[in-house]
């Protein structure tokens, strides 16, 4: 997702999203280490997408952007 995407939430869908990445990493890191996970680079792309949630959420916290509400 973009970050312009993403500001077109609303502040309590992005958090609903940081939780949900947040689980699916743990999911994710749990099949690496048994080794049911073919593609590891999947675990990079969930963590960079919670980072951007992340990051667009602290943007909000201090006046720099706003989301929609």
């Amino acid at each position: 997702m973009k970050p312009s995407e993403i500001r077109e939430l609303s502040r309590t869908e992005v958090e609903d999203q940081v939780r949900e990445k947040e689980e699916e990493l743990v999911n994710l890191r749990l099949r690496l280490v048994t080794h049911q996970l073919e593609n590891a680079l999947v675990v990079r792309s969930e963590r960079r997408e919670l980072a951007r949630l992340k990051t667009i959420l602290k943007e909000h916290d201090l006046g720099i952007r706003t989301l929609s509400e």
